[in-house]
């Protein structure tokens, strides 16, 4: 059992998909963020305000009330855009946003983006300002 070449090919198959798995499935897993609030629900114009927990790239933070990520709520900037976090500029972009407001208190405001939501994935779409200034014209 398992020496005809039937079975081999069998046996190879299995060991390339999970090497595809381990190469393309982790690396993307790794670079999850840790905001774990329930950012559905929000309407134009409400505000959510916290400090700065995590730097998800260039353009996107957790805010919350304290270190339990479960309260933390992941903001995309409505009002700027970065690069892609693995893209030219992205990690640069990203260090900038984590050097302007790590450990500092937002304020964001929820805005509608391009489908008409306040939210896309499990993201709150959000204009933030930082001690009463933009944040994006800061960037």
């Amino acid at each position: 059992m398992g020496s005809t070449p039937e079975c081999r090919g069998a046996w190879r198959s299995w060991i390339t998909a999970l090497a595809a798995l381990a190469i393309y499935a982790f690396p993307h897993a790794a670079l999850a963020d840790p905001c774990e609030a329930r950012v559905t629900g929000y309407k134009p114009g409400q505000s959510v305000a916290g400090t700065v927990r995590y730097v998800v790239d260039g353009d996107g933070l957790c805010i919350g009330p304290g270190a339990d990520p479960k309260t933390w709520t992941e903001i995309r900037l409505a009002d700027f855009y970065a690069p892609e976090l693995l893209g030219a500029g992205g990690r640069d972009a990203k260090a900038a946003l984590e050097r302007l407001t790590s450990g500092k208190r937002l304020v964001c405001t929820a805005t509608r983006g391009t489908g008409g939501r306040t939210y896309s994935y499990d993201r709150l779409i959000a204009v933030c300002t930082i001690d009463g200034q933009s944040l994006a014209n800061s960037l």
